[in-house]
């Protein structure tokens, strides 16, 4: 008689851990050099602007001392002082608040009310498309600065009425952006089940269209918030920003204009801010669409 042997095998469960969505994003930004330097950049300025009070008070960015006007930066006054004699650095470290108030405020509310817009001409199409897209394609045909001008004129000067027409100027752009973005996600499979299910329209948006269509809108605007920052400071320069003596970067080019030859640490540092809000903003905006890109996957 064959002597069977019955081996009982227990199976091993391997637990695997299903990597989020933001861990996979993550991953792949901490290994482009470029983007963490734009994310190390803009860390330190949104550092800056949380703890602008801490840093220096508000109350040194608007002193005047005629005495101390138009000194070299110095161990005093690190950047030096302007022609009224208040303190450089305390106003670029307070400015930034502003210009980024003003940048990403622009954006929010450029995607929030273009994601309505857009979102209703991509899903419905047909007639709805046509009148949305028309109206935008006529508010488009206006050079953006100089609709924005145009606002700021009739409103009047002031953070508030810049940020008023940053944010009108800004939501045909995303209106078409988003709409690009929802017709490629529309005529998928899973959207024509939902809808053969009887699932609401708002439901079907909100809850399947807009995120997989949010990576492309994400891009865009992180990029965007830097354009947003030099077009407020080029309204600002051109005296219908905010107004002096509020601290803020563009008002404070304008200032320092008129000694450029003779003090150019007036510009130098102001146009420094800047550039380098600027440029952490789309290095990083380059980085988060390069870890957005599927065909970059490891």
């Amino acid at each position: 008689m064959n002597s069977i042997t019955e081996i009982t095998t227990t199976p091993i469960k391997k637990k695997y851990k299903k990597k989020s969505r933001f861990g996979e994003i993550w991953k792949r930004m901490k290994k482009n050099r470029i983007a963490m330097l734009g994310l190390a950049i803009f860390s330190v300025i949104v550092l800056c602007t949380v703890f602008a009070d801490m840093i220096v008070p508000y109350s040194v960015a608007l002193e005047q001392n005629i005495g101390d006007r138009l000194q070299p930066p110095s161990a005093a006054h690190w950047f030096g002082t302007d022609a009224y004699g208040r303190d450089i650095f305390a106003r670029v470290i307070h400015g930034t608040r502003n210009s980024l108030v003003m940048g990403i405020g622009a954006v929010v509310v450029g995607i929030s009310l273009g994601g309505v817009f857009g979102a209703a001409a991509g899903y419905y199409g047909g007639i709805v498309d046509t009148l949305i897209m028309r109206v935008m394609d006529t508010i488009m045909c206006i050079p953006f600065m100089l609709l924005a001008l145009a606002i700021v004129a009739a409103l009047g000067p002031g953070l508030v009425n810049v940020l008023i027409a940053l944010m009108l100027s800004m939501v045909p752009y995303y209106t078409r952006v988003i709409r690009s973005a929802i017709l490629t996600v529309t005529g998928q499979d899973f959207i024509e089940a939902a809808k053969a299910c009887g699932t609401p329209d708002r439901y079907i948006i909100l809850k399947h269209i807009l995120p997989n269509a949010i990576g492309p809108v994400i891009v865009q605007a992180t990029m965007s918030v830097g354009t947003m920052i030099i077009w407020a400071a080029a309204m600002s320069f051109l005296g219908m920003g905010i107004q002096p003596p509020t601290p803020e970067w563009g008002s404070m080019l304008s200032e320092g204009k008129d000694y450029m030859l003779s003090s150019p640490h007036l510009v130098i540092f102001p146009g420094m801010a800047i550039v380098l809000t600027a440029l952490s903003i789309n290095l990083l905006g380059d980085g988060l669409r390069d870890a957005l890109d599927p065909r970059l996957k490891d």
